[in-house]
């Protein structure tokens, strides 16, 4: 089973520079997508063999995820069930027999950090969210989480560490999920790569002299480790200032 998610940064400019191209030759069993920048009705896809699932942000041309799916699940759910966290569709829930699918796109801690406090209260809540879920069966989840976890998952981590997405407080989230019982699959695959990021900043050349940070992933709980097949990042792909990340479990 082949899963790609991809933070499109506007999904009707992705459109414009060869999302369908991508999503065609990617073949995904479950696509995920984040950022979408969209309200209901803007654009029309046309994914024959897919079921499209779309939650908006209030705010128009911010946030928001969609996932596209082969088979269809039990159940879909639209964010995290707590009024405060549920006003920018960040978060998509796929029920199959076996796991979840989850799609997030996790609140920026933003310029100056004015965000951070909201973030935090974020990552707290998210958390419980997949822990509850995982009282039920296995998580898969997926998305631009905006946090470079160590200091090989972003190029420049000296001048960054007080930046939003490597702050010692958002890393320390992170390794508090990963504590509790989750995967960073990319990293079980590849524990000490280093130059592969899935994001670039717009300024700077920063594409063209990978200076990058990796911030988008799959992460699985613990009970799927032994279905877990393979991780990729496609840093060849274009299109936004994310790339598509991969991930294959055994079905």
């Amino acid at each position: 089973m082949k899963l790609i998610s991809w933070n499109v940064n506007g999904l009707r400019a992705c459109l414009q520079k060869g999302f369908m191209d991508y999503f065609k030759e990617a073949d995904a069993d479950i696509f995920c997508i984040q950022e979408s920048k969209l309200q209901e009705g803007q654009v029309e896809l046309q994914l024959p063999g897919y079921r499209q699932y779309w939650n908006y942000a209030e705010k128009k041309g911010y946030s928001g995820t969609a996932v596209f799916a082969k088979k269809e699940p039990l159940n879909v759910s639209y964010g995290i069930g707590i009024d405060e966290h549920d006003h920018e569709g960040r978060v998509i829930t796929l029920e199959y027999p076996d796991f979840y699918v989850i799609t997030v796109y996790t609140p920026n801690s933003q310029d100056g950090l004015a965000r951070l406090p909201y973030r935090m209260q974020w990552e707290e809540a998210f958390l419980s969210y997949l822990k509850k879920l995982e009282e039920n069966k296995p998580v898969i989840f997926c998305g631009d989480l905006n946090v470079a976890h160590r200091e090989i998952d972003l190029k420049n981590p000296k001048t960054n560490r007080k930046n939003a997405g490597f702050t010692d407080e958002e890393r320390a989230c992170f390794s508090h999920l990963l504590n509790s019982g989750f995967i960073d699959t990319f990293r079980y695959f590849y524990p000490d790569a280093t130059g592969i990021y899935s994001w670039w900043s717009y300024r700077f050349q920063a594409r063209a002299k990978n200076a990058g940070w990796r911030i988008d992933y799959f992460c699985v709980s613990e009970g799927l480790r032994d279905r877990l097949v393979s991780a990729a990042i496609h840093t060849e792909i274009m299109g936004s200032d994310h790339c598509p990340v991969e991930l294959v479990i055994r079905d």
